[in-house]
């Protein structure tokens, strides 16, 4: 049995199949059109899980959206009817919910075959039902409190539920207007990044800064009682004047969701492009200090009512690594799974097992433990892509090899590393999720001091307070970490102990953390290996590790890595089991 798991009209477009229970693909659409965040139809996804799963479109069994217009209708009815939102608002939200419920014509015109011969039915699941199923039905626990924290999906701004076998019950929603992921938003966007998914930003900013603001960001958003809190709705417009979403075959764009008030509190918001002052990390730092009273708030009242060790997480906030750093040190919970697409994305698989498991009453079958769900190349296709791009390498003086064995292939990408040279990683299968995770990376030496200033400059060319993460060996995370809970997702910030900041400064943020990426040799072993070469030549474990990509999504195809690699001061660029060096290679920096 096939189900198509979709992500539709919404930032983050992405789709995914489960064949009898299994996840055989799963990617974004953003990583094809090469616009970040991408919403609309994700045509090219969808096409590339039906490949990978050898089927054409007539032969899926069911279609899983993500998305149910049909939810919480009185709610919505009521706010309606009270508030008179804009006609151009309720416009725009009605022709994105008529997009989700007729996806079974768009899917059928694209793909350009009869709706009468698609006859999967389409089944829309309620978006935070979806994000709780993403990482619940996907888990190792049997049983575990299920918690979703995000922006707003229909018309609910988190959920949490009880997850047991194959069935989730939904024990409590906290309702539009009150959502933790817009608090972020309107602060992010408050300071100056108006990106759509640029939160990622503040929260490496807020290292940088005191929590000098606590008392107004206690204003914003108030703690109530239970798994609840509420925010001031002075501060915001999204349900007074509505926000313009644009979700259309494009990059999503949202306007502004906070209010002249805001800036009555904490002053002129920063404009895009202006300089960062310690006023603005003081906020950024204060601001995540109470999005984490809220959040522990939400998860320790869950406990309570569920009594439950193991939790599952889900929704935009859940890719909050500093937050999730710090559960097991502010609740009782023992154990937290996250799967690597925690936001937007991970709707597609959260919606097709719940169709696999409590609509169709499956068993569970199936554990996401290695993230690498999407395309990959053989040699020979990427030695066409070399052969045809051979008048750039050669105008660029780059030598290319091919080293068959896997070893060598590691030991002389590891010696290159040690020398201080910046690689690029380009292996397997690509990533599920926002984080590069040993496949589609840009790896360099975390010992040197001037390495993360090397790569914001001159590779990556982004904020220079942002950080780089630590891939580290499994079984050596207690010996550089103050923990030693494995995150093979890179999901958690830790802190490094302070003996061993000094030994990997590259990846050691202001504040003295990591955002952890554990590698196992049974999930990554060509990874795995390259790391181990590494530490035999140096002593250390580690490598830096940042996504392989500029300013874009990180790239899928060999001819996206071979051009980025051009276009930058990458030294080396690994492709399956091709070298490709500079001639004029030197140390970097």
């Amino acid at each position: 049995m096939y189900i198509l798991g979709l992500n539709s009209y919404h930032g983050d477009s992405s789709a995914c199949i489960v064949a009898d229970g299994k996840l055989i693909a799963a990617v974004e659409e953003e990583r094809f059109t090469r616009i970040k965040h991408w919403a609309g139809l994700p045509v090219r996804a969808i096409s590339y899980c039906l490949k990978e799963a050898g089927i054409e479109i007539e032969a899926i069994d069911h279609i899983a959206v993500n998305r149910d217009p049909k939810a919480n209708f009185l709610k919505k009815a009521l706010f309606a009817f009270s508030k008179r939102p804009s006609l151009q608002l309720v416009s725009d939200r009605l022709k994105n919910a008529g997009k989700v419920k007729d996806i079974k014509t768009l899917i059928s015109s694209e793909f350009r075959v009869q709706s009468t011969s698609l006859k999967a039915p389409v089944h829309n699941i309620e978006h935070h039902v979806a994000h709780m199923g993403s990482s619940f039905f996907v888990s190792p626990f049997e049983e575990a409190a299920a918690v979703s924290v995000d922006g707003f999906g229909d018309f609910v701004g988190s959920m949490w539920g009880l997850g047991r076998g194959n069935k989730i019950e939904v024990r409590h929603r906290t309702f539009f207007p009150y959502s933790l992921g817009l608090f972020y938003l309107a602060l992010t966007q408050y300071l100056g990044f108006s990106n759509y998914g640029d939160e990622y930003k503040v929260m490496g900013l807020a290292a940088y800064g005191e929590g000098k603001f606590l008392d107004e960001m206690g204003q914003i958003v108030k703690i109530a009682q239970k798994a609840d809190f509420e925010l001031d709705l002075d501060f915001f417009i999204h349900h007074a004047d509505g926000v313009s979403m644009t979700w259309e075959n494009g990059e999503p764009k949202m306007g502004p969701v906070f209010s002249k008030k805001l800036e009555e509190l904490l002053g002129p918001a920063r404009k895009k492009g202006e300089e960062i002052t310690q006023r603005h990390k003081n906020i950024a730092s204060s601001m995540q200090k109470r999005y984490e009273d809220v959040f522990f708030h939400i998860l320790n009242a869950v406990y309570n009512e569920t009594k439950l060790p193991y939790l599952t997480l889900a929704g935009g906030c859940a890719m909050n690594s500093l937050a999730n750093g710090k559960i097991f040190q502010k609740t009782p919970f023992k154990e937290v799974y996250i799967q690597p697409a925690a936001g937007d994305a991970g709707g597609a698989v959260g919606a097709a097992y719940y169709v696999w498991n409590q609509i169709l009453g499956n068993s569970r079958n199936f554990v996401l433990e290695k993230p690498y769900l999407g395309p990959e190349f053989r040699n020979d296709e990427i030695k066409k892509v070399l052969d045809d791009h051979a008048d750039r390498l050669n105008k660029e003086a780059c030598r290319v090899e091919y080293i068959e064995d896997k070893e060598r292939l590691c030991h002389l990408t590891a010696g290159h590393i040690s020398e201080g040279r910046v690689v690029g990683w380009f292996q397997g299968r690509m990533e599920w999720g926002p984080r590069a995770l040993g496949n589609r990376s840009i790896v360099c030496d975390p010992r040197r001091t001037d390495m993360q200033n090397i790569m914001n400059l001159k590779i990556k060319r982004r904020e220079s307070f942002r950080p780089f993460a630590p891939s580290i060996h499994v079984d050596a995370v207690g010996e550089y970490f103050e923990t030693s809970y494995p995150d093979p997702f890179m999901l958690k910030v830790y802190k490094i102990k302070p003996d061993k900041r000094s030994i990997i400064p590259a990846v050691t943020h202001f504040d003295g953390t990591g955002r952890l990426q554990t590698v196992s040799e049974n999930n990554n072993e060509l990874y795995w290996m390259l790391i181990d070469e590494f530490r035999k030549i140096t002593g250390v474990p580690v490598l830096l590790n940042t996504s392989f990509n500029e300013n874009e999504p990180i790239v899928c195809h060999p001819e996206e890595a071979l051009d980025c690699f051009l276009r930058t001061k990458m030294d080396v660029l690994v492709l399956g089991n091709f070298m490709i060096e500079r001639d004029d290679i030197n140390e970097t920096g």
